[in-house]
């Protein structure tokens, strides 16, 4: 198909790409507890990743990002997820949630935030960003080879997040 045929027009609803990655060791997940000047999610915790650049497929986009704030290559990741957030603009976002296992211990600090590995029984009593607190024991019990999650957030009146999640 050539590029005239993909219908891109200004007109249409547009998706921003990112990644999310989380990784586990045992009963514990990676998770990145955001640098105290960050202009999003200051002090809260959340998965590591970020945007996916021209030109890069989306697995590619997760290894980079999980390397760039980790220092961890992992030679396999799983797609648990794909959230629409509408942000009630012409331009949207499109998560792409992947899992990965490590038994290494040493992290690369990042100017991004403090990684920190999490008991999952923990993660109740930390101030987590607003949706992982409903997404992220989801997330952890897709085992490889499963279906991944469908979710859709978007936004109330007063600005307050509504996840759905998909069939």
């Amino acid at each position: 198909m050539n590029i005239e045929k993909q219908g891109i027009t200004k007109d249409r609803y547009t998706l921003i790409p990112r990644t999310l990655i989380f990784v586990t060791q045992g009963k514990r997940v990676l998770l990145l507890k955001g640098a105290p000047n960050k202009r999003l999610w200051a002090n809260q915790y959340n998965g590591v990743g970020g945007h996916i650049e021209q030109g890069e497929d989306v697995l590619t986009a997760a290894r980079r990002e999980l390397t760039e704030e980790t220092g961890l290559s992992l030679p396999e990741l799983w797609l648990c997820g794909l959230v629409t957030v509408d942000t009630g603009r012409e331009i949207g976002i499109g998560i792409f949630i992947f899992r990965g296992e490590t038994t290494r211990e040493d992290l690369k600090s990042s100017s991004e935030g403090d990684l920190e590995w999490v008991r999952i029984k923990d993660l109740s009593q930390l101030p987590l960003v607003e949706d992982l607190n409903m997404i992220l024991p989801l997330v952890l019990s897709i085992k490889k080879g499963e279906d991944p999650l469908f979710a859709h957030y978007s936004y109330d009146e007063a600005g307050q997040l509504i996840i759905g999640f998909g069939n």
